[in-house]
């Protein structure tokens, strides 16, 4: 259970790095902003249309009785609805880090110098068009993977009772597990973990990532909470990609750094302890 709470802390951890850094946090909303209006967009169309894509798709239930016809007809929009709901939890982050790539790119990698006992950070070597590239690539594996999983929970939705009590909460562990999976992804692929090990990595630690995950996951269903976590998560998934891989962390200072990149107000003191990989 110590991996469950660490993974939770790892969470908040980020949410104050982006809180003392408040340069990195306003560069870190555009992205998720533009993601957010676009979500929204194709989810209002489907609120809008969603009875007549239901209807066109059912046209053998056209000669049912009433109640019976509205009944199947509306309960199938629900679901549908429902499905898109979880799709947009699983692909939001996928669609924000490949829109502000550069920018989480650029964060991670502050981040990483900032808790390093050196103040180094991993570099990929790799110009921009590639680093899109793999990201993107990568992205597309992840979500063919989590679109499985979200076609079996649909269809487990039917089941009485489980379908309703037992089926959601599964479903927030597995979106909490490929929400982990695309914000390690930025600090990982920029050491070149490629997307076979860095699944490797992620099971053999559920714990930790289901306590990074699943409340993140929670949290997405409200889409501005979304945008405004999501800077905080990259930079709590970069400390937690560390602790994966075994990598020394200290404690990040809370003193303004030389490029300016704290906030307005800075503030005193250093981080003096060293932590191990396991223990943040």
């Amino acid at each position: 259970m110590s991996d469950l709470v660490t993974g939770f802390r790892y969470l908040l951890k980020g949410q104050r790095w982006v809180a003392r850094h408040g340069k990195q946090y306003g560069f870190g909303l555009l992205p998720g902003l533009i993601t957010l209006v676009l979500y929204l967009g194709a989810l209002t169309a489907l609120a809008l249309y969603g009875t007549g894509l239901t209807t066109w798709a059912t046209p053998f239930a056209d000669d049912w009785s009433s109640p019976w016809l509205g009944l199947f007809r509306g309960f199938l929009t629900v679901l549908l609805f429902a499905l898109a709901l979880l799709l947009s939890v699983l692909t939001f982050t996928a669609v924000t880090l490949l829109i502000g790539q550069p920018f989480y790119e650029n964060l991670s990698e502050k981040v990483d110098r900032d808790v390093s006992p050196d103040g180094t950070a991993p570099e990929s070597g790799l110009p921009l068009h590639k680093e899109l590239w793999i990201s993107a690539r990568d992205s597309l594996r992840v979500l063919v993977r989590a679109l499985c999983w979200a076609l079996l929970l649909f269809a487990l939705g039917f089941v009485p009772v489980a379908g309703q009590t037992v089926v959601p909460a599964i479903g927030f562990v597995v979106t909490g597990f490929f929400l982990t999976e695309e914000l390690t992804g930025v600090a990982l692929q920029r050491r070149r973990v490629e997307l076979r090990e860095r699944l490797a990595l992620l099971r053999a630690r559920k714990l930790l990532v289901w306590g990074f995950g699943t409340p993140l996951g929670l949290a997405f269903l409200v889409p501005f909470v979304a945008v405004l976590l999501m800077p905080g998560a990259v930079a709590g998934a970069t400390m937690m990609a560390r602790d994966l891989l075994g990598e020394e962390t200290r404690d990040s200072s809370d003193d303004e750094d030389e490029n300016g990149d704290g906030d307005e107000n800075g503030a005193a003191g250093a981080g003096v302890q060293e932590t191990s990989a396991g223990s943040p």
